[in-house]
């Protein structure tokens, strides 16, 4: 049985920090769908004549979650300050467990500088249950080509497993949690029926085109589709070069409490976790 549709919500304009963003999630009506925290859209150009390790998003802290980046174009140049240092393109997915703490920047990649591009990322904030908040921070990176595929009845959508199983198929991702996150694109206009595990919390995020929701109809692109419990299963038709993502994920039923870069259960642990940064328990990151 299809899911139905419970909440459409366009993304919308924010400025965060100077940088201007479209945010999907959270919004005064759905503050999360749990696990998921935050879902951010944003196109990046860069100056020229700068280098890119000083332009991006510099040096900065996290606790108790996962920040997700989807590259949707560009080069996105990862380090931290575990000494992870990896640059993950177009097409790929840089997912990181902050768990205790860990300081990291997110900046262009120096040979895109070089030929004047620019960056199109989502990112997607997926809390970790209270028993994974404190371990040891993880970064994991799949290039493109050891990503899991599987194709839709028409063959015309293919789905990238980022994280969880389908079918046969196991992502190549670790999780802290239970989910089923895909990276869907339609290379022709197609059908997909995509499976979803029962009892999962399940959206849709379309990123550059609109599709068609079968028993609700049409979604313009940066729309975020949040589904209903009931049903196993969501039927999506796409046009040509439509790409979308399903993000779908066991409920952790837990306290969230929230303070700017981290995500804890309790207001005593957010303060714990300003203290420890400022106390450099995360780590230091020296950009080279």
């Amino acid at each position: 049985m299809n899911k139905k549709v419970k909440t459409l919500i366009p993304a919308f304009d924010i400025d965060m920090g100077g940088i201007p963003l479209k945010q999907a999630l959270p919004t005064q009506k759905v503050n999360q769908v749990d696990p998921f925290l935050l879902l951010h859209h944003g196109e990046f150009k860069y100056r020229k004549n700068a280098k890119a390790i000083h332009q991006g998003i510099g040096p900065h802290p996290h606790r108790g979650f996962s920040p997700v980046t989807f590259i949707i174009d560009g080069e996105i140049h990862h380090r931290d300050s575990h000494g992870n240092n990896q640059i993950a393109k177009k097409g790929e997915v840089q997912w990181m467990h902050a768990g205790a703490g860990i300081v990291h920047s997110e900046r262009p990649s120096q040979a895109l500088i070089d030929r004047h591009g620019s960056n199109e990322i989502i990112q997607l904030w997926i809390n970790s249950p209270a028993s994974k908040k404190l371990i040891p921070p993880k970064y994991q990176y799949v290039p493109e080509d050891k990503m899991p595929v599987f194709f839709s009845e028409d063959l015309q959508i293919s789905s990238k497993l980022i994280a969880g199983i389908y079918g046969d198929l196991h992502g190549k991702i670790t999780t802290e949690s239970d989910l089923l996150i895909l990276w869907c694109t339609a290379k022709d206009q197609g059908r997909a029926t995509l499976e979803i595990p029962k009892g999962f919390n399940s959206m849709v995020y379309t990123i550059n085109k609109e599709v068609k929701i079968k028993d609700f109809g049409l979604v313009e692109k940066e729309s975020l589709i949040v589904f209903e419990d009931e049903g196993d299963s969501i039927t999506i038709s796409a046009e040509k070069g439509a790409s979308f993502l399903l993000l779908s994920g066991a409920p952790l039923n837990e306290k969230v409490v929230q303070q700017g870069p981290f995500v804890m259960n309790t207001e005593t642990q957010i303060l714990e976790a300003m203290r420890d940064y400022q106390m450099g328990k995360m780590g230091i990151l020296i950009e080279e």
